[in-house]
C-alpha cells in the first residue's frame, strides 16, 4: 500500500492504471497511424489526434466500472461485463468528441480497431494479473500477534480476499486461553518474537491484542522489531489500510485524539465550497429537463407531493430540510413512526422504484448542496430521530458530523444500503476512516466510486 494524501491505494492497482495508461497511449498511437487518414482529418486550427486523450478516456472509465480495485479479481464474469460496460461508454464518449472536434479523437477504422485492441489488452493484462497474484513471492509477510477474536477478525478479511498482497504467515499466542483462529495456523515455537518473526522473513508485524496491561504485551520485544527494521502496527492502523474503515472494537477515544488526522482546515473547507457550488450549479443546469419529466411522471402516477422533505442532522448536529423526489406513497409512515428502508420495499411506487435504482430520486439534495447544508461528499446524514436512537447505542457516532453530510460518501461506495442498527455500525466505521482521512483527492476518488455504484445499482433499496 502506498499513501496518498492520507488515502491508501494499493501499490500493484496503482502500477496497473500507469501502466494500462501507457499501454492505452501506444495503442491509440498505433491504431492512428495504421488506421488514420491524417489528411482527411486535419483542419485549419492545425490540431491532430491525441492519443493521450484515447488513453485518458478509457483509463477514468475504467476507474468507474472498479477495474482498478479488487472487485474485478472475484471472477472472470464480473471482469468481462466491467470491460465490456466500460467500452460501450468510452465509444460513446468517443463519438461524441469526434463528432465535435473530427481532429482530436479517433474516427473511422482507427476508432474501431483502437477499442477492439485496448479491450483485449485489458482483458489479456488482468488475466495475467490474477494468476501472478496467486504465487506469494511478491506479497508482504505478516506476523500477526494474538490468537484471540482480534486476529479472527484479521483471518477473515483473509477469508474475504481483502488482504490482498498480503501473505499471514502465522498467529503467535501471546498466553491466550481462547483460540479463535485456525490452530494450524497458529505459532507454538519458543523464542523471542524478533527471531520468530526472521525465521519466517517476517516483513510487519500487526499487534492483534486485546489486554495490553500487566505484561499483556512485550513491549521490550516490539522495541526490537521495530529498532531493527520491522513495521509494527496495531490492529486500527492494519484495517485502516487494508479494509478502509476504523474497527470500534479496537478504537478508543484516547486513540483518536492522538491519531493523525480528524482535522479540518480553512483552506480545504473554502476550496471544497466552491467545488460544491460550481458543480451543483452545472448539475442544475444539465439535470433540469430530466428532473422535471420525473416531477411529472410522480405526479401523474400517485398522489401527494412531487418533493419528499424531511428533517435531517448536518454538520455539528445542526438540522436542516433535505429535499428528495417523492418515490413513496404519501401514506408511507402513516403510525408516524420512522422506518428504515427495507429490501423490495413495498411501500415505493413503480416509478419510485426506478428512480430510487437509477438514483434519480437524490437529484434535488444538489439543492442541499448549492444551498450549503451538504457537500456532494460526506456521511449520509440520517433524520434526528435515527441519530438519537443510534447514539445510545454505538460509541462515538456523534464523530461523523465533524464534517459536512454528502450526497454520497465512503461508506455509501463502499458498504450495502444500511437498514439496522447493525449496518449503521458497520457503515460508522466507513464514515471514521472519511473523518480521519478525508481530502479532496478521497472526494474525487469517492465520485469516481459513485458512477460504479450507479452504473451497476449496486446497493439499491
Amino acid at each position: 500500500m502506498i499513501r496518498f494524501f492520507r488515502h491508501y491505494i494499493p501499490v500493484s492497482m496503482l502500477m496497473l492504471t500507469l501502466v494500462e495508461f501507457i499501454l492505452f497511449v501506444f495503442i491509440g498511437d498505433f491504431a492512428s497511424e495504421r488506421y488514420g487518414d491524417a489528411l482527411a482529418r486535419a483542419d485549419i486550427t492545425g490540431a491532430v489526434f491525441k492519443p493521450w486523450l484515447f488513453a485518458a478516456a478509457l483509463t477514468l472509465v475504467n476507474s468507474t466500472f472498479g477495474l482498478y480495485d479488487w472487485e474485478w479479481t472475484k471472477g472472470l464474469r464480473s471482469l468481462l461485463l466491467r470491460i465490456g460496460g466500460s467500452i460501450l461508454v468510452v465509444a460513446v464518449i468517443l463519438a461524441l468528441g469526434a463528432g465535435v472536434a473530427p481532429a482530436l479523437f479517433p474516427v473511422g477504422g482507427e476508432f474501431i480497431a483502437g477499442l477492439t485492441v485496448a479491450a483485449l489488452t485489458a482483458l489479456l493484462i488482468r488475466l495475467l494479473f490474477m494468476e501472478w497474484d496467486k504465487t506469494d513471492h511478491f506479497k508482504k509477510r505478516i506476523l500477526v500477534l494474538g490468537t484471540g477474536s482480534r486476529a479472527a477478525k484479521i483471518e477473515e478479511i483473509v477469508a474475504s480476499g481483502e488482504a490482498q498482497g498480503l501473505r499471514i504467515v502465522g498467529y503467535l499466542p501471546l498466553g491466550a486461553t481462547h483460540r479463535y483462529v485456525p490452530h494450524d495456523r497458529v505459532i507454538e515455537e519458543e523464542g523471542s518474537i524478533f527471531e520468530i518473526a526472521m525465521a519466517r522473513n517476517v516483513e510487519e508485524i500487526v499487534v492483534a491484542v486485546r489486554e495490553r496491561r500487566g505484561g499483556g504485551l512485550p513491549m521490550s520485544e516490539l522495541l526490537e522489531c521495530k529498532l531493527r527494521g520491522l513495521a509494527v502496527l496495531d490492529l486500527p492502523a492494519f484495517f485502516e489500510r487494508q479494509t478502509g474503515i476504523l474497527p470500534l472494537e479496537s478504537i478508543n477515544a484516547s486513540w483518536m485524539i492522538f491519531a493523525e488526522g480528524f482535522t479540518t482546515g480553512s483552506t480545504r473547507d473554502v476550496v471544497k465550497r466552491l467545488f460544491d457550488l460550481l458543480v451543483s450549479g452545472a448539475f442544475l443546469a444539465l439535470f433540469m429537463p430530466l428532473m422535471a419529466l420525473t416531477a411529472l411522471l410522480i405526479r401523474l402516477e400517485s398522489k401527494g407531493s412531487i418533493f419528499y422533505t424531511q428533517e435531517r442532522v448536518g454538520q455539528f448536529g445542526k438540522p436542516f430540510t433535505i429535499y428528495k423526489f417523492r418515490s413513496m406513497f404519501s401514506d408511507a409512515e402513516k403510525d408516524g413512526l420512522p422506518v428504515w428502508a427495507r429490501r423490495q420495499d413495498d411501500r415505493t411506487t413503480r416509478i419510485g422504484r426506478f428512480i430510487r435504482r437509477t438514483r434519480i430520486d437524490e437529484l434535488p439534495q444538489v439543492v442541499n448542496v448549492f444551498l450549503g447544508h451538504m457537500s456532494f461528499v460526506g456521511p449520509r446524514p440520517e433524520r434526528p430521530y435515527f441519530v438519537n436512537e443510534l447514539a445510545a447505542q454505538i460509541p462515538y457516532y456523534h464523530a461523523r458530523h465533524s464534517v459536512k453530510p454528502g450526497i454520497t460518501g465512503w461508506a455509501q461506495v463502499r458498504f450495502s444500503y444500511g437498514a439496522s442498527v447493525e449496518d449503521a455500525m458497520n457503515k460508522l466505521q466507513y464514515d471514521l476512516y472519511y473523518v480521519k482521512n478525508h481530502s479532496l483527492f478521497l472526494d474525487f476518488m469517492i465520485l469516481l466510486q459513485t458512477t460504479q455504484v450507479v452504473v451497476l445499482g449496486k446497493g439499491v433499496r
